[in-house]
């Protein structure tokens, strides 16, 4: 898949495109399965809400084949290779989960700015491209965005480490208080099927899913093979140090795990 120069505008503009419907529903029925499979396996890779339920699968491309797959399909891969300029290797694969009623809140942050701190990465050379799994609404704990806001670099960000059960470095509530003064908040929602883009810079965050209806959404964290990290403290499930690019697999590769109606 490939963007338009429209869209490539938009991108650069705004920092980030959402774009709706992109997977059918025989594929997004395929990664529900696999999004169940992997949330109720025990494994280290796998984070949990202080409930117990799931909150994040680390690294479900490399031990479930239809994440394995969609960590290699052209529709998610292509576009970030377009506007990386070249070749790409995933730093991160994470299946995160809103579970209903209790999916906990992720603070406000950039990407980057973790990237940089905790793996020494180069230059913000990288970003995420996400699928929805679930119909996301404004009720079930969207992403939230800045838009514009990755045009001033890296802000000063704090480590917070007691927030929820997932550390992430986080601007002050000043920087995010200017920054959406100035730019405003959205948030894209959509039918499951739908993919958003957004620069390894840009401000986002999520709220809690206090509602009954659930939320996955599948991040693929996509580098240039140029930019990989330098550092090598965190957990390989974490920051990926395999630099290899990413071959594109067919359009199909998640139809073929359809299951076959019984003849």
């Amino acid at each position: 898949m490939q963007l338009t120069a429209d869209q490539l505008t938009q991108f650069r503009t705004d920092g980030y495109l959402f774009l709706p419907e992109r997977f059918t529903a025989a594929e997004v029925a395929v990664l529900k399965r696999a999004a169940t499979e992997v949330f109720a396996l025990d494994r280290e890779e796998v984070w949990r809400e202080s409930s117990g339920i799931a909150r994040t699968a680390f690294a479900a491309h490399t031990y479930n084949e239809a994440f394995r797959r969609l960590g290699a399909h052209p529709r998610l891969v292509e576009p970030v290779m377009q506007l990386l300029d070249g070749p790409v290797y995933m730093h991160q694969y994470k299946v995160n989960a809103k579970a209903a009623f209790d999916g906990e809140v992720w603070q406000w942050h950039q990407d980057y700015g973790t990237w940089a701190r905790d793996d020494d990465m180069p230059a913000p050379r990288a970003m995420n491209i996400a699928l929805f799994v679930d119909d996301v609404s404004v009720a079930n704990g969207p992403l939230l965005l800045i838009p514009a806001s990755h045009k001033d670099g890296v802000f000063d960000a704090g480590h917070d480490l007691e927030t929820t059960t997932y550390p992430l470095w986080t601007p002050d509530r000043a920087t995010v208080t200017r920054l959406a003064e100035q730019h405003g908040i959205v948030g894209p929602t959509g039918p499951a099927g739908s993919v958003l883009m957004f620069h390894s810079n840009l401000v986002h965050a999520s709220p809690p899913n206090i509602s009954p209806f659930g939320r996955t959404i599948v991040y693929l964290s996509l580098c240039h093979v140029d930019n990989h990290i330098r550092k090598f403290d965190r957990p390989a499930w974490k920051a990926h140090r395999d630099f290899t690019p990413i071959v594109p697999l067919a359009d199909d590769c998640l139809l073929e795990l359809v299951p076959q109606a019984a003849e």
